[in-house]
């Protein structure tokens, strides 16, 4: 098994993983013109913020969080080494690009079939920020991700699918993706991958936890593919029917294909976080650790499945185990 890539460095165990969360959400653009938003952003502030939570996590028992924040997002991976910094908890950042349509200008304009275009460098950039670092910090990615929405596969999704797909076969590491399960998506996602010469062993289709749909779900664990159990928290699926939903697959034997996370933010500026607390009372960190360990517990979950999926599952996708 390979040692695992982390903001701090290479580790040989991450331990108990949280496989999709986020350290920051920012809004570039909105930033530099506009620096006094009511939501606040000091990088120093928002990093002892954020520290102070994975403090927090790390005492509740989780070793390592994956910060699923790309390009798209408003990665910034200067202010998480600043949270790492002050934190025992393992980071692992992730390249790739979030849209559920177009790509962004910047690629939009340059590449095959594009008004100037020339090579795509979505691949080049994905590559990079494994082998030689994200920007100039020096921090390797350890995942890939890329999502599709609604709207489907659309050209650009499809664009940047590829493209990860590309960078996954150069490097080896994994892919993990933001899927919609209300129309099945995930499915999409991995016979486009395949079709590119992805194992899809190595994929974890994200937010697979928002179906409550077992065929569905079985379907994806028997095309090869870890789901992401990693919205607790969001309450458009409730608590009790994601709980129901993995209690299900770990009495069907698939405790080996999940993994559990709460897809959340330590600040992100393009929420109110009142409105957002009001609404999503359990979304943070701490909610899996403090509610729904115990839950699934009760529900007949047993430690060695609960340590499947939140220490075995993580250390066989981030280090390519067996």
């Amino acid at each position: 098994m390979s040692p695992v890539q982390t903001v701090r460095g290479p580790v040989d165990d991450p331990g108990a993983t949280l496989m999709h969360e986020h350290i920051f959400g920012l809004s570039p653009e909105i930033l530099w013109n506009w620096p006094d938003i009511p939501e606040g952003w000091d990088l120093e502030e928002r990093a002892r913020e954020a520290a102070g939570k994975l403090n927090e996590l790390k005492a509740a028992g989780i070793d390592t969080i994956v910060d699923l924040t790309v390009i798209g997002l408003g990665r910034y991976v200067p202010a998480v080494q600043r949270v790492a910094e002050q934190t025992d908890v393992h980071i692992v950042a992730a390249t790739g690009l979030y849209t559920y349509d177009a790509v962004p200008p910047y690629f939009g304009n340059r590449g095959p079939g594009t008004l100037f275009g020339g090579p795509d460098r979505l691949a080049e950039f994905f590559v990079r920020d494994i082998t030689d670092g994200i920007g100039r910090t020096g921090v390797r990615a350890g995942m890939l991700k890329c999502a599709t929405g609604r709207p489907g596969i659309t050209p650009g999704v499809e664009r940047v699918m590829r493209a990860v797909a590309e960078a996954h076969r150069a490097t080896g590491v994994p892919i993990t993706t933001h899927s919609e399960s209300a129309t099945r998506n995930g499915l999409d996602q991995q016979k486009l991958l395949a079709a590119e010469g992805v194992d899809l062993d190595r994929v974890v289709i994200g937010h697979a936890g928002d179906s409550t749909d077992l065929a569905y779900l079985e379907e994806l664990i028997a095309n090869g593919s870890y789901l992401g159990m990693d919205r607790f928290g969001i309450e458009f699926t409730s608590l009790p029917d994601r709980v129901a939903t993995v209690a299900a697959l770990c009495e069907r034997g698939h405790a080996g294909r999940m993994v559990l996370s709460h897809d959340s933010y330590c600040f992100n500026d393009r929420f109110d976080p009142d409105v957002v607390r009001r609404r999503h009372p359990n979304y943070h960190l701490l909610h899996i650790s403090r509610d729904v360990l115990p839950a699934l517990r009760a529900r007949g979950v047993t430690e060695e499945q609960i340590h499947q999926m939140l220490v075995d599952n993580p250390r066989r996708i981030l280090g390519g185990g067996s």
